[in-house]
């Protein structure tokens, strides 16, 4: 016993170095995503090409942190209010709405697995604290927009979701694309942005809306602290 205690300990102590120790690194290396490493040991494709923040439109930062993370400047990588409420509601019996940030979703993507668990979602917090405390929020927003997946065919970022959906550069977004783009967040597999469907069209315009009204509160991943929308 004790020696199955010693090995779960010894596993237990390796799992919690892994993210202490390559978070920092992060900091100046380029990382890839769990996804992306299961793709790459099964010998499905990965279309990736990593883009600069500044190389990225500033329309669709904003657009990606008004759906996605609207305190994303504010709060230290965990939306306090949003998670007590999820909380509430899996205690209640009551189906997930979601309460993961933009640092929250890093941590998954980098360390953790896909698929709804109480486990994971408790594991995702103590990483995202540490994640947003370590990397500065542009590096966050930069890492996070380079290994989402954004399409059904292995596109992870930006730059492969926009040339398979649109045929264009992540610069190049106009609000119709860079809207349409986030949009697909939630279900890259099944929603197609350059095909999209009129509930996409509808959604992103309310995007649009929100950033338009509250497009400041973006500015902490733009060039110099502001984002020129």
């Amino acid at each position: 016993m004790w020696r199955i205690l010693r090995w779960l300990g010894l596993v237990a102590a390796v799992l919690v170095a892994i993210p202490v120790v390559l978070t920092p690194v992060y900091v100046f290396v380029d990382p890839v995503s769990v996804p992306m490493l299961e793709r790459y040991l099964t010998g499905r494709p990965v279309d990736r090409e990593w883009r600069e923040i500044g190389d990225i439109s500033d329309r669709l930062k904003a657009a990606v942190i008004l759906s996605e993370d609207g305190q994303f400047c504010r709060h230290w990588g965990v939306d306090l209010g949003a998670l007590r409420e999820e909380v509430q509601n899996f205690l209640d019996g009551e189906e997930a709405r979601g309460a993961s940030t933009i640092a929250m979703q890093v941590a998954r993507n980098l360390f953790l697995w896909n698929g709804q668990s109480p486990v994971r979602k408790a594991l995702e917090v103590p990483l995202a604290l540490y994640i947003d405390l370590v990397l500065p929020k542009r590096r966050i927003m930069e890492i996070y927009l380079n290994i989402a997946e954004w399409g059904p065919e292995g596109q992870f970022g930006v730059a492969a979701g926009a040339r398979r959906a649109f045929g264009i550069v992540p610069q190049d977004l106009d609000w119709r694309t860079a809207t349409l783009l986030v949009t697909a967040l939630p279900n890259p597999l099944l929603r197609q942005p350059g095909r999209p469907s009129a509930g996409m069209v509808r959604i992103a315009g309310i995007i649009q809306e929100r950033v338009a009204q509250y497009g400041e509160r973006a500015n902490c991943v733009g060039e110099g602290g502001r984002l020129a929308l």
